[in-house]
C-alpha cells in the first residue's frame, strides 16, 4: 500500500516535506512552529509531533529550549551546554563588573536564539547561585559576582 494511501503514514508524509523544504533552502536555521505545521498541512498536534521526532531521529533537526525547532546541517557548530553557562560566558566576555547592569532578557534572548521566558528560567537559576542580583518585573538585574571558569564548569 503506497504511503499516501495509508493514514498512519501520514507524519512520515509531512517530515519528508519538511526535509525537502529544508534542503532547498540553505540559509534556513529553524524550523516553523509546530502550529505552523499543523495548519499548512492540515493535520493534528500529534502527527505534527511524530513528523518532528522522524527529523530528530534522522538527525536533520533538533528541539531547542523555548519549544522550537532548529535544523542541524554538517559542520554546523551549535553551543548545546546549559543556558545559564552561555550566559555567565556573556558575562565574563561583554566585561561586566560587579554592580553593572546585565543587558535585559528580551536583549539576551535575541542574541542567543531562544525565548525570553526560557532566558528569564536561565536568569532566575544565576540569582540563586549569587551570580546576578535585583530581577523581577521592570528592574534590572546586576551582576552580583563575576563568575570564574571554574565555577562555569
Amino acid at each position: 500500500m503506497p504511503q499516501q494511501a495509508n493514514p498512519r503514514g501520514t507524519f512520515r508524509v509531512v517530515a519528508d516535506t519538511l526535509k525537502t523544504w529544508i534542503e532547498t533552502d540553505p540559509d534556513r536555521t529553524e524550523l516553523p512552529a509546530l502550529a505552523e505545521v499543523m495548519s499548512d498541512h492540515k493535520v493534528s498536534r500529534g502527527v505534527a509531533i511524530r513528523a518532528f521526532a522522524v527529523l530528530k531521529q534522522e538527525g536533520v533537526a533538533e528541539p531547542v529550549p523555548g519549544g522550537r525547532w532548529r535544523v542541524v546541517r554538517d559542520g554546523m557548530n551549535v553551543d548545546r551546554r546549559p543556558l545559564e553557562e552561555r550566559i555567565a560566558d556573556i558575562i565574563t566576555a561583554d566585561g561586566l563588573q560587579e554592580g553593572q547592569p546585565l543587558p535585559s532578557a528580551s536583549a539576551l534572548a535575541k542574541r542567543l536564539g531562544v525565548s525570553r521566558p526560557t532566558v528569564t528560567k536561565a536568569l532566575e537559576k544565576l540569582e540563586t547561585a549569587g551570580v546576578l542580583a535585583g530581577g523581577g518585573q521592570g528592574r534590572v538585574r546586576t551582576v552580583r559576582a563575576v563568575p570564574t571558569r571554574e565555577e562555569r564548569s
